[in-house]
């Protein structure tokens, strides 16, 4: 089976140090959060101007629960398009709008230069709440994907959940929706945060035999704040192994020294991944570079070279 290779390629991994380029072939994108102040926006921006010359394949801008982000995501990632070279995605969500409202809120994503978006049904304004279909609107990403491939020839992610998705009943449920999502047109898939390679590698198994042949990405998620990720992780059923609990006790007065075993953390997870056959990661940033850059560079990605500097 392709996931004992790959344990087994994982598990030589872990008999070799950290080093500083897996093999030059990895390829990234990253995820941020529409700013809600001056302040945060000018740290986007000089995130975005950090992690942009790691040429990344696409950024994407999250959409709040119950779309309450609406206008910031459309404006900084019109702004992205605009602005950037950078290919830019914009979350769209299923949650308190009609079919009308979301086809009207994508097509002025066409308008301005937006090709990608991320497809998801979306989390309920109200934490903890069911997700309830609008009157008019669409009842799920898959009929979400079918309703933009009818508009305009977007390439379209869509999330996957490696520890299931908590309103799903099993994985067996959950791998036929995600499928369901591929087969209306989906490009790929993005995982949610894991923290284990088996995790995925057992996910990713599991999702071959269940007919899934579109590209799935594994997400990311450097740990900037450990009891923020606990909060995260029990919201999206995402499994917090022991060991880390024990590694960052005590590093919340030491954030420097949380950062560094934070990226290496991560690049290890990565350099796993890799030893597994994976080649794409799509980093969950919180709108912050430094973790994900380092990350990146313990991956071996170096900043592209412009034309001015390759020519002087």
């Amino acid at each position: 089976m392709v996931s004992l290779v790959a344990m087994e390629e994982a598990r030589r991994a872990l008999d070799v140090p950290l080093f500083a380029d897996v093999a030059g072939d990895v390829g990234v994108s990253f995820e941020f959060f529409p700013p809600k102040t001056e302040k945060m926006e000018a740290t986007l921006w000089d995130s975005i101007e950090t992690l942009g010359p790691l040429d990344p394949r696409f950024v994407s801008v999250t959409y709040g629960a119950g779309g309450t982000t609406r206008e910031r995501t459309h404006a900084t990632v019109a702004r992205i398009a605009r602005d950037t070279a950078i290919p830019a995605a914009a979350h769209l969500t299923c949650v308190e709008a009609s079919r009308d409202e979301i086809d009207a809120v994508a097509r002025d994503y066409w308008a301005a230069g937006v090709r990608h978006i991320v497809a998801l049904r979306g989390d309920p304004p109200t934490a903890g709440a069911k997700f309830i279909s609008p009157e008019g609107g669409y009842e799920n990403a898959a009929a979400l994907v079918a309703g933009l491939k009818k508009l305009h020839p977007f390439e379209i992610s869509v999330a996957a959940y490696p520890e299931c998705h908590p309103d799903s009943p099993d994985a067996t449920h959950d791998l036929d929706n995600l499928k369901r999502k591929l087969d209306a047109g989906a490009t790929r898939a993005i995982t949610q945060f894991f923290f284990e390679p088996e995790t995925y590698f057992r996910f990713r198994d599991a999702a071959a035999a269940a007919g899934i042949t579109a590209e799935i990405v594994p997400g990311i998620m450097p740990i900037m704040s450990f009891a923020a990720v606990q909060r995260m992780s029990a919201m999206c059923g995402t499994a917090v192994p022991p060991w880390m609990a024990r590694l960052f006790e005590g590093l919340d007065d030491h954030p420097a020294a949380r950062q560094l075993v934070a990226a290496t953390v991560a690049a290890e997870l990565c350099r796993k991944l890799y030893a597994g056959g994976e080649r794409n990661f799509h980093f969950y940033t919180l709108n912050r570079a430094e973790l994900s850059y380092a990350i990146c560079h313990l991956l071996g990605l170096r900043p592209v070279a412009t034309t001015q500097e390759t020519t002087a």
